[in-house]
């Protein structure tokens, strides 16, 4: 999916909400797209790969985790700060969730012919944070649970589920038949257009504060993007997959689970649709200067 067809399931999601005043047919659109399509994509995308595929990431696979920890422990540190929990996990989970698919990858191609490094990444990145993201997400929704409920919660968002049961057969050496794989994840990618719409739907600037708006672009794009440049020397085609993938704004998946455990999700909307924009006109003006 190009960059020009994101944004134009985005718009029908808003014109949707405009017309249809309940929103009733968006929380089915949600349950469908988060709770049953992406179980399968997500399923169908890690029992795909295999325990060589995990070693041959190598630098791609380490700068995942660097990233990841780089925007945990800062958002983690910074949100000590702030008074609002909820605000402090979504902050969290913005920060760590970025949208290395929808976005990343149309990105990404105005630099590389060959994608393979950013599928590595992208990938990687949503076997890891899918989990985490779910984890903190339940965790504060809770008013601070224990452990074992906190785990419970996110094991009850299907995907979270769907990704561990994938990496248990994956790690056991269980192959599954591609024919099957494949017809999961052909029905699985619908959940990504469907995200779309019920992202477009949710748009509302009402509650748009530049303030939450600086903290997310500082540890989901500012800290990685320096981080990577100045830290990554490696061959053309992974530096700009990595830099890319470790830049793109917050996932829509990721406002997905905050709505999904009711965490400030009014005001991560409009956080995540406006460092869209930016983050798309910045990579152009990249691509024309380079």
């Amino acid at each position: 999916m190009n960059i020009p067809e994101m944004l134009s399931l985005i718009v029908v999601g808003f014109l949707l909400k405009r017309m249809i005043k309940s929103r009733k047919p968006f929380s089915v659109i949600r349950f469908l797209a988060s709770d049953v399509l992406l179980a399968f994509y997500v399923f169908s995308n890690v029992a795909s790969k295999d325990l060589e595929y995990l070693m041959e990431i190598k630098v791609v696979f380490m700068y995942v985790f660097l990233i990841i920890g780089v925007s945990l422990v800062g958002s983690y540190l910074y949100g000590l700060r702030l008074e609002d929990k909820k605000w402090r996990a979504a902050l969290m989970i913005l920060s760590i969730y970025p949208n290395t698919v929808a976005l990343g990858f149309p990105i990404a191609s105005l630099f590389l012919e060959d994608l393979t490094p950013a599928i590595i990444y992208a990938s990687t990145n949503t076997l890891i944070v899918l989990p985490i993201s779910s984890f903190i997400a339940a965790h504060y929704s809770s008013g601070g649970a224990s452990l074992k409920e906190t785990v419970k919660r996110a094991l009850r968002f299907p995907p979270v589920t769907a990704n561990l049961l994938a990496l248990v057969l994956v790690i056991s050496r269980i192959n599954l038949p591609s024919h099957f794989l494949d017809i999961l994840h052909k029905i699985g990618w619908w959940s990504i257009p469907l995200i779309l719409v019920y992202f477009g739907s949710t748009i509302n600037l009402r509650k748009f504060e530049i303030r939450k708006l600086l903290e997310v672009a500082a540890f989901r794009i500012v800290l990685p993007f320096i981080f990577v440049f100045l830290t990554l020397n490696a061959p053309k085609e992974i530096f700009w997959a990595v830099l890319v993938e470790a830049s793109m704004p917050p996932a829509i998946v990721a406002n997905v689970i905050l709505a999904q455990y009711k965490l400030k999700e009014e005001e991560s909307i409009g956080v995540t649709i406006v460092l869209t924009l930016l983050v798309i006109l910045l990579f152009v003006i990249l691509r024309i200067l380079l």
